[in-house]
């Protein structure tokens, strides 16, 4: 049994009210305002275009005396300027002479801004050794079971109602727009029993589901190699820099991997953008599944990696290693990559000269350092415009993906890659810079496709000027022009021993850039003693680590995975 008058909460009454124009407690003009004691005010009303929409509509009956909301068809009690409308319920009852299994149609709001009063309403059954339960569109469990503690007393004896006089009540759940009620009269201990049964059940599944995703936890750590990672960050004293984060939280901060978090994706894995608990910024790269005969090489290379402190490439802030697929976590770079800045067609901004001069000298020392400031040699194996990002100064950050239009041509005939492979395209990217074309296009004839050829073609024709981008032809000197295209051009020699070192290409482009901007001396001074201080940390680590070069071929930063 329950309360045969509800209190109704209308949402957003005081704002459809403004919305409407009327006075408060109004209705609308030449539109009755009352239907019997009852005032009307709009956002209700009785008659066409007199309501607000179907939800709000009153019919007037017995001769304009009962007020009827229409869409449930109740009667109207009353309707306050707080956002209350009162209306009348029937009461639900079941017994055994009435027939039935006992379950009474409820009523729903579904559809309409409102809902059962919380604080107005009470869930009130009445009767001996039954057990009542309110059936709503939400999870949580909603009822109360009465007793009669002495037969021989009536129910209306008595003047509380406690739960062991046959009436108890509970209060309703917070934004109920719908219930229907089940009656349970065959004894409230056996209800009660298999109630608490239920409970215990859920509470074991529950247990058992926990345990199984722990001991999977567990399981993926040890297959992706964390238990080798531990052991190397705490034999060198780098468990607070470099961070095992738990999939929970980073799960939490990628709203659970939500495709409208995806930053970019790649052949190795999707990035997603989060935020963690502390408000942080960063890039979740889920990786693809790490064949067990390279878990070591994987673990090795996140640890090398993680070391790197270099202000122009991205940095690997720490990993998860206990989901099915390790998760690396990198420092967010929110300003797009270099590739976008070059060529997107809605980019107002011009790339000045000096711009592209700084960024390729900022990128070349990134190479260098990764190169030969390290104890061991770390071979980037594919350097493009859209593995360069940039930071919200739009000073370059050296990130990993990979396309065609870039691998060097001796890779393909030996498999090979060498550091002379990270000279070649480095190479393309100077092109790019200087001509302002993509790698690969399709508008170029067959054989100057691929911007490397062309700008080859047109070096050995004489042709420089024709094809380098206006802004650099306006703002550069043709002398400056020259020796830029001339280092790309050996860069990209077809032969890799004719290459210039990273080491010797990050010298000329200081060299080119102290003319512009002589300030750069103290800049590049900073980044030497980065890279000093790097090599100090990584000698002393040398020992544990099984490997005489590192790549980037399964530890990739984030960036889009557009091409030209």
């Amino acid at each position: 049994m329950s309360t045969s008058v509800f209190q109704i909460l209308l949402l957003l009454v005081s704002l459809t009210l403004q919305a409407s124009g009327a006075a408060p407690g109004l209705a609308k003009p030449n539109c009755p305002d009352a239907c019997g004691d009852v005032t009307i005010p709009f956002p209700f009303g009785i008659g066409a275009r007199c309501f607000l929409e179907e939800w709000y509509q009153i019919v007037c009956q017995q001769n304009n005396t009962v007020p009827i909301l229409k869409k449930i068809g109740s009667r109207v009690l009353g309707i306050s300027l707080d956002g209350m409308i009162e209306i009348s319920l029937p009461v639900i009852y079941s017994h055994a002479s009435c027939g039935g299994d006992g379950r009474a149609a409820g009523v729903s709001l579904k559809g309409s801004q409102f809902v059962f009063s919380q604080t107005r309403n009470v869930f009130t059954l009445v009767g001996c050794d039954t057990l009542a339960t309110m059936d709503t569109t939400k999870s949580a469990f909603v009822g109360c079971s009465s007793r009669c503690a002495e037969t021989n007393t009536s129910i209306s004896q008595y003047t509380a109602c406690s739960g062991r006089n046959g009436c108890c009540q509970t209060r309703l759940p917070l934004n109920l727009q719908h219930f229907s009620v089940d009656f349970k009269e065959e004894g409230v201990g056996a209800g009660l029993g298999a109630l608490l049964l239920c409970l215990v059940l859920w509470g074991l599944y529950k247990y058992i589901k926990k345990r199984k995703e722990i001991k999977l936890k567990e399981k993926n750590f040890k297959r992706n190699g964390g238990l080798l990672l531990e052991s190397e960050l705490s034999s060198e004293g780098h468990v607070e820099k470099n961070k095992l984060f738990n999939s929970k939280d980073l799960k939490k901060a990628t709203n659970n991997f939500n495709q409208d978090r995806i930053l970019g994706r790649g052949g190795q894995g999707t990035v997603y953008k989060g935020m963690l608990t502390d408000g942080k910024i960063v890039a979740i790269k889920k990786s693809q599944a790490i064949d067990e005969g390279k878990v070591k090489q994987f673990i090795n290379e996140v640890f090398i990696l993680s070391q790197i402190n270099h202000r122009n490439i991205v940095k690997l802030l720490g990993c998860c290693l206990e989901t099915k697929v390790p998760l690396l976590v990198y420092e967010f770079i929110p300003n797009g990559t270099l590739y976008q800045y070059l060529h997107d067609p809605k980019e107002e901004y011009h790339v000045s000269w000096d711009t592209r001069l700084r960024i390729a000298t900022e990128i070349a020392g990134a190479l260098f350092y990764l190169h030969s400031a390290a104890s061991i040699p770390i071979y980037h194996r594919d350097i493009k415009s859209t593995n360069i990002l940039l930071d919200e100064k739009y000073r370059a950050k050296v990130a990993d993906f990979g396309t065609f239009g870039y691998l060097d041509p001796e890779y393909f005939q030996s498999s090979q890659f060498t550091d002379k492979s990270d000279v070649y395209s480095f190479g393309v990217v100077l092109v790019e810079l200087l001509t302002g074309q993509k790698p690969i296009s399709s508008l170029r004839e067959q054989e100057g496709r691929s911007l490397a050829t062309y700008f080859i073609i047109s070096m050995e024709e004489n042709r420089l000027f024709d094809i380098v981008d206006a802004q650099v032809l306006k703002e550069g000197k043709k002398e400056e022009i020259a020796s830029f295209a001339n280092l790309a051009k050996r860069c990209l020699n077809l032969n890799g021993r004719s290459r210039p070192t990273m080491k010797e290409v990050a010298m000329e482009l200081e060299g080119m850039r102290k003319l512009l901007d002589p300030l750069g001396i103290q800049q590049n001074q900073e980044d030497r003693e980065a890279t000093e201080s790097y090599d100090v940390a990584c000698k002393s680590s040398k020992s544990n680590i099984d490997a005489d070069v590192i790549t980037f071929s399964d530890v990739q930063p984030f960036s889009p995975s557009e091409t030209g």
